[in-house]
């Protein structure tokens, strides 16, 4: 299917595709599961984002912090990959449940964490069973709606890290704050138990059975793409040469080997034309990953927040969440957006993730009392990232859905969510190498963070100046002119 085939939305479309919609007619149900395992995927990133300097402090490990992200995220994509067999092996609801269990496993288990490696353990459960209901999400839209909603329930979806924003750093930032970082872990108890009621009472246990093929996991690619991202990881725990140049290259090696086996084997990871930029697949997956790359330089905001300007952690995990609430603030108006209007969104996307990192590149190292000026900057900067993003990623997405090629509807909804945690999983290995590397440890205290801040932000505002370029090319498809 070809995006000139198929417009993205049509003005009748938009017409009939209101957001009273997802909620009527027994959509507001559907809404909810699809949002659900999302809410609370997102809400413990940034939990562990605002407590995990009050855990470094506590039981060490700074060398492993972008470890916290890195290995969550990677087995996340392990989950992801799984969700599309669970959900035609189990139907639906068991899917839901066994990812449910799985997290809940492992958010115990990083509650009673005595060191950072016990920790690191579970963040990989909570990993595996979080990259399920993260794609389950995403999975579940084609599924569950038709097509001309599908750009306005992946804007839904997108706009739960808005909801994150508020509560996860407020649970992180006021048990960090207390000294009892543990009960952040403990506190996503009930919430999951809610969940899993919910499922149980409202998901038919084979809801989607007749809607998702039993595809066979492309277990090659996968591990090839996992050792891709934690060699990277590893080539940060050393300062020499040797170690850190070896390491990379091995990582990069392993990328390539996964992208020329995928391309050619029965059982892909990815759809068809995923490896090409003469695709439109390819272009637009390798946007996704740039703006990702974007990003993930928050992870590092709430240390230097706390280290060089001395903020509370519960201030420096809102700050930091400021980043999604932009993606929120601008994902859900523009999602309903055609023709020139979409365009022009587009492309100012690119221009305002430039523009915050290289804000933050400039001011972010600079020493403060906390200055409100400052922090204000900081805000407007975060908040620029989220809002570039959010203004192009409904469009990127649905583009993605429409693009399918026939036969591989199902493999290329999960990709979205594959794609987009091993963006995520590469640019935090990519982003603790850097902040490592430039001083935060190997100088440390206020002076490492310093530098490593300066060149963090300063190399990652390449990935939307490349970005730009792929999303200039496909704003020019015909089916963005209608």
């Amino acid at each position: 299917m070809s995006s000139k085939q198929t417009p993205l939305q049509t003005p009748a479309m938009i017409q009939k595709a209101s957001w009273g919609a997802l909620f009527q007619n027994g959509n507001a149900l559907r809404s909810f599961t699809l949002v659900g395992g999302v809410i609370l995927y997102a809400i413990n990133m940034y939990i562990v984002t605002t407590i995990l300097p009050n855990i470094v402090n506590d039981i060490g490990g700074l060398n492993y912090f972008s470890w916290n992200t890195t290995l969550f995220i990677v087995s996340s994509i392990i989950g992801s990959a799984l969700t599309s067999k669970a959900v035609a092996i189990l139907g639906a609801r068991s899917a839901y449940l066994f990812a449910l269990i799985i997290f809940l496993i492992g958010s115990i288990w990083c509650a009673m964490a005595f060191s950072m490696w016990f920790l690191l353990i579970g963040r990989v459960l909570q990993g595996l069973g979080g990259g399920m209901l993260f794609a389950l999400g995403y999975i579940l839209i084609r599924i569950v709606f038709e097509p001309y909603l599908w750009t306005r329930a992946t804007a839904l979806v997108s706009g739960m890290w808005g909801i994150a924003t508020l509560l996860g750093p407020a649970i992180g930032g006021i048990f960090a704050q207390s000294g009892h970082w543990r009960w952040a872990f403990w506190s996503l108890i009930p919430f999951i138990i809610i969940l899993a009621l919910v499922v149980i009472r409202k998901i038919s246990g084979k809801s989607a059975q007749e809607e998702v093929t039993n595809p066979p996991i492309p277990f090659l690619a996968l591990i090839l793409l996992v050792l891709s991202v934690t060699l990277i990881s590893l080539s940060s725990l050393k300062d020499t040469l040797l170690w850190t140049g070896g390491f990379l290259s091995l990582g990069i090696l392993f990328l390539i080997l996964m992208i020329m086996i995928d391309k050619s084997a029965k059982n892909r990871l990815l759809p068809t034309g995923a490896y090409s930029l003469r695709s439109t697949l390819g272009k637009t997956y390798l946007a996704i990953i740039l703006l990702m790359f974007g990003m993930t330089t928050e992870i590092f905001v709430p240390y230097f927040l706390q280290i060089i300007h001395h903020i509370k952690p519960l201030s420096a995990g809102y700050i930091t969440a400021i980043m999604a609430a932009g993606w929120t603030l601008s994902s859900l108006p523009s999602s309903a957006q055609i023709g020139k209007s979409r365009q022009l969104l587009m492309r100012l996307s690119p221009i305002i993730i430039t523009l915050s990192l290289a804000t933050l590149a400039l001011t972010m190292s600079l020493d403060s009392d906390v200055s409100r000026l400052l922090i204000g900057i900081y805000i407007l900067a975060l908040l620029g990232i989220g809002f570039g993003i959010g203004l192009v990623w409904p469009h990127l997405l649905n583009l993605v859905f429409i693009s399918a090629p026939k036969g591989e509807e199902a493999i290329t909804s999960s990709s979205v969510t594959t794609v987009q945690l091993y963006a995520t999983a590469l640019a935090a290995a990519l982003v603790g190498l850097v902040a490592n590397q430039a001083g935060m440890v190997t100088i440390g205290g206020i002076e490492g963070a310093k530098q490593a801040s300066n060149w963090l932000f300063m190399i990652f505002t390449l990935a939307p100046i490349f970005a730009a370029i792929f999303i200039y090319q496909i704003v020019k498809l015909p089916a963005f002119k209608e």
